[in-house]
């Protein structure tokens, strides 16, 4: 939900944060159930990896549309752009393919 800027106290639904909003709730409670059992660990592995996958996509697509616009200089492309968010879902995306091998290898 965001401010609606035409009347004040009002809120609009956008799906693009909804996105942003709902990808982590999911890698945080279902792809976290998904790894605690056997059974389902190959599905916890591939749902984390779609998410890390979707992330990047969303995520550097949104700070080249945000700095382009505004010119902005090669420290605020790495300081405020989305580049450490991105850096984060790739090492969650690591962790789950260590948990993935060491119930492969316990097999």
């Amino acid at each position: 939900m965001i401010p609606d800027k035409l009347h004040s106290g009002a809120f609009l639904f956008d799906r693009t944060k909804f996105l942003s909003f709902i990808f982590p709730l999911v890698d945080v409670f279902l792809v976290t159930l998904l790894f605690i059992s056997r059974k389902t660990v190959a599905y916890g592995y591939l749902l984390n990896g779609l998410i890390v996958i979707y992330g990047t996509i969303f995520m550097t697509h949104f700070s080249i549309a945000e700095l382009t616009a505004k010119y902005a200089p090669l420290q605020d492309w790495l300081l405020k752009s989305t580049i450490p968010d991105t850096a984060i879902a790739w090492a969650d995306f690591f962790v789950g393919k260590a948990l993935y091998d060491l119930h492969m290898r316990d097999k």
